[in-house]
């Protein structure tokens, strides 16, 4: 059984740093595309920030590139998602996912995670 859990949500003050983990059980995702979403009361999910299993890695919503970064630790099986200058706009549910290719629409990916709250005031 293929289980993503997220962690390292949390409040925060506007202008603040956050760090996402994700953590991967139940097979090791090298190999694998790996993904960051986010949902907001009232809102569809939206992309965040993708890593491909491939080719020059990674790949960012527009208005997000500048601010927030995907990476991996292959050993420890997670991903992370480092948040920067957080805006109260940035709040909302986010959701590691994981998919043999993966892409910007939230229906491409296979395994979710159940999320983890990011709530930025100010």
């Amino acid at each position: 059984q293929v289980q993503l859990v997220e962690s390292g949500g949390g409040l925060v003050q506007a202008g603040e740093s956050l760090r996402l983990s994700c953590a991967v059980s139940g097979r090791t995702f090298s190999g694998y595309a790996m993904g960051w979403f986010r949902q907001a009361p009232g809102k569809e999910r939206e992309f965040v920030a993708g890593s491909r299993s491939s080719g020059a890695g990674t790949y960012y919503a527009g208005s997000l590139k500048d601010r927030f970064t995907i990476s991996r630790d292959s050993a420890k099986n997670t991903v992370y998602l480092q948040m920067n200058s957080l805006k109260p706009e940035d709040t909302a549910v986010y959701y590691c996912a994981l998919d043999q290719t993966g892409g910007r629409l939230p229906e491409r990916w296979r395994y979710w995670g159940l999320g983890t709250q990011v709530t930025v005031s100010s």
